[in-house]
Parts: structure tokens; C-alpha cells; sequence
């Protein structure tokens, strides 16, 4: 069995962000050589998450609404967690939401990903770098 670790690294501009790295993993599965197996993308934060869905401007802003309405920002002191100096309760409660990872299987060489999915970063405490795991293994 091959397998390729890589690390992806991000530092966004902003406190929430969503990244498309689907051309980013698609580039590692091929730099693999693997054929057939299997693709763990995992954000290594935990106020940060990777995700499988669709790559339209609404759908992205959408997600960030509604999970701005889930876990406000503000006010910070709502957080029994940001009595301990942080700010950042809700990027950790919005990352429960969206989850740590994706498993995508690599058929033929390639992502085997529906018509209309991409991986996405999210970052929900941003302004900081931090790294995503690209795990492949196969033949």
C-alpha cells in the first residue's frame, strides 16, 4: 500500500472564511500515484472544519448566516469558555456543527466526488495560520 501525507496551510484575513481546496487535494491525490483508495482532508484546529458541499456564493453565504445565528460572535461574555481570556466559544461550537473532516474515495486517480461537490476549509476563528491534513492512501 502507497500513502502521501501533506499539510495545507491557511492564515485568513478574516475571523469566518470558506476556501475551496478541491483543485489543492486533487493536486496531491495525483502527486500520490495512488489509483484507488482513499482521501482523509481533516482541518487540524478546532475552530476550523472541512467540509463536502456545493461551490455557489449564496449556498457559502447562507451557511455562514446560519451559523452565525446558531453560535453568535457577540456578545463574547454568553461563553462560559471566553471567561478563560479567549473569544472564540462560537468558532469551536460552529465547528461541532460543520464537523473535522471528509473521507473521499480515489477511483481511477481521481476525487470520486458527486456532480456537485467541492472541499471546503471553513475557518471560524481566522487572522492565525493554521493547517489541514491531506492523509492518501491506496494502490
Amino acid at each position: 500500500m502507497k500513502h502521501l501525507r501533506e499539510e495545507l496551510w491557511f492564515k485568513t484575513p478574516r475571523r469566518r472564511d470558506y476556501i475551496n481546496i478541491t483543485d489543492k487535494v486533487e493536486a496531491l491525490v495525483g502527486q500520490s500515484g495512488i489509483a484507488n483508495g482513499l482521501c482523509l482532508v481533516n482541518a487540524m484546529h478546532i475552530t476550523a472544519s472541512v467540509y463536502i458541499n456545493d461551490a455557489e456564493d449564496g449556498l457559502i453565504q447562507d451557511y455562514d448566516e446560519w451559523l452565525e445565528g446558531l453560535a453568535p460572535h457577540a456578545p463574547t461574555s454568553r461563553y462560559r469558555h471566553n471567561l478563560t481570556g479567549e473569544d472564540n466559544a462560537d468558532a469551536h461550537l460552529k465547528r461541532q456543527v460543520m464537523g473535522r473532516e471528509v473521507v473521499i474515495a480515489i477511483t481511477d486517480g481521481q476525487l470520486d466526488l458527486g456532480p456537485w461537490e467541492q472541499v471546503y476549509y471553513a475557518e471560524f476563528d481566522g487572522r492565525r495560520r493554521k493547517r489541514v491534513l491531506v492523509k492518501i492512501i491506496g494502490e
